[in-house]
């Protein structure tokens, strides 16, 4: 007697409805799909990447990469997958979380990310209606302590902390550089990074980095205290 077919789930489709562990599990069945995210219960899926989202994305993950190579016990991802709930399967561009041992809110469902990374950053061109809607609504739910929003097109950067009343923008200060709350030491010149000056955006979070509560704050980490 033969051995029955296997039936295989159907793809996903932008649209589509359904629970986190659906989305995965169909996902995982389309090894040719490298981006999609279930945001709310739907299912979301790619568009073409411009020059201007790739090359601002590089620039910020490298200025994240390189504040937590400078603080141990911080790490950066770039697109990944995070679990955050029945029906949220978001994929920020960038994250940058506190580890669990070190006291950081976020943790590891199966293979991938789950929880609240400290800080989101997403790079805005064809998403903007999603980043500042649902996936911004989703972010502040969840407890997300800092939320970037970088707009190539319009050259403009949106920085959001938690407030009682919500996710309220973070001011630059005179000089033009943001100051992170959550993350002392990571500073951002915004328009270092609007002209993509790699090295003024290194330059000025180095003298970040060289504050005393950016030293404070690592042996804070180091004590499993952030």
């Amino acid at each position: 007697m033969p051995l029955a077919a296997t039936i295989s789930s159907p793809r996903l489709l932008e649209g589509d409805s359904m629970t986190s562990d659906e989305f995965i599990r169909r996902w995982e069945e389309m090894p040719d799909l490298k981006w999609a995210e279930l945001i709310d219960g739907i299912v979301y899926m790619p568009s073409p990447v411009s020059v201007r989202h790739a090359d601002y994305e590089s620039a910020l993950h490298l200025w994240l990469g390189n504040y937590a190579l400078a603080t141990p016990g911080c790490r950066s991802s770039i697109e990944a997958t995070w679990m955050m709930g029945e029906r949220q399967v978001p994929h920020p561009d960038i994250t940058l979380r506190i580890l669990p041992e070190q006291g950081g809110q976020s943790g590891v469902q199966g293979r991938y990310h789950s929880g609240a990374p400290e800080l989101i950053v997403e790079v805005t061109v064809s998403s903007y209606s999603r980043d500042f809607g649902t996936k911004k609504r989703l972010y502040e739910r969840i407890g997300v302590h800092e939320y970037l929003i970088a707009l190539p097109g319009e050259e403009k950067l949106l920085w959001f902390v938690p407030t009682p009343d919500g996710f309220q923008p973070l001011e630059p200060g005179a000089d033009g550089i943001f100051r992170s709350v959550r993350f002392p030491g990571l500073w951002l010149d915004g328009g270092a990074l609007r002209r993509l000056d790699l090295q003024g955006v290194d330059a000025v979070l180095r003298q970040g980095l060289a504050t005393p509560e950016h030293t404070g704050f690592t042996a804070q980490l180091a004590g499993g205290k952030p």
